[in-house]
């Protein structure tokens, strides 16, 4: 059966999201290896521009989900999840529904998996001082003498700082130099090769 027929038939020809009854397409939930109803929802024009980010989120819009967050089908309970979970930065109501939104375990970590990525895509990535971007459990040296306040001690030019910690801050990162755990300037960082001669 083509996909758009069992979607079509599994929610009465209606946005699975916000139940609008026009202009309905397949919106394939991430990551689908292969299109299949189960890993797809029928979703209206409105609500498949906003999830591509073709348009702004119009907060008022996704209220819809109050309702369709209760869904039994696994790939509808995560994309609203997915929805709210990016509404809840800045919408209250949004993030009462996440306190109240209950997922089987592999639905779970289906959207959350999807809501990493989203992150990932939203946030800068950290870079050294030549433009390499970094991530956490990386090896960087230092490339400039470093006074670190508080410590009482001067962090030496070709010092490596391994297993780093990336945080919020693109420009900054978090490791150990001499026994002690101190947040960096990634200017002053050189990402070091795997694999050194």
């Amino acid at each position: 059966m083509p996909i758009l027929t069992a979607l079509k038939e599994r929610n009465n020809s209606a946005c699975e999201l916000c139940a609008a009854t026009d202009e309905l397409s397949i919106f394939e939930v991430p990551p689908a290896k292969e299109p299949n109803s189960d890993k797809s929802v029928l979703v209206c024009k409105t609500c498949q521009s906003q999830l591509d980010k073709e348009t702004p989120m119009d907060n008022n819009h996704w209220r819809c989900l109050n309702d369709s967050m209760w869904s039994q089908v696994p790939a509808v309970q995560v994309t609203a999840f997915r929805v709210l979970t990016r509404l809840a930065k800045t919408e209250g109501w949004a993030q009462d529904l996440l306190d109240m939104f209950y997922m089987e375990d592999e639905t779970k970590a289906w959207a959350e998996y999807g809501v990493a990525a989203d992150n990932i895509e939203e946030v800068a990535p950290t870079r050294d001082s030549n433009g390499t971007v970094l991530v956490a459990g990386d090896n960087v040296t230092l490339i400039k003498d470093l006074d670190v306040k508080g410590a009482g001690f001067t962090a030496k030019r070709g010092t490596p700082v391994r297993n780093i910690s990336i945080l919020d801050n693109p420009d900054q990162i978090e490791g150990r130099v001499n026994g002690v755990r101190i947040v960096l300037l990634t200017t002053y960082l050189k990402k070091m090769p795997l694999f050194e001669d």
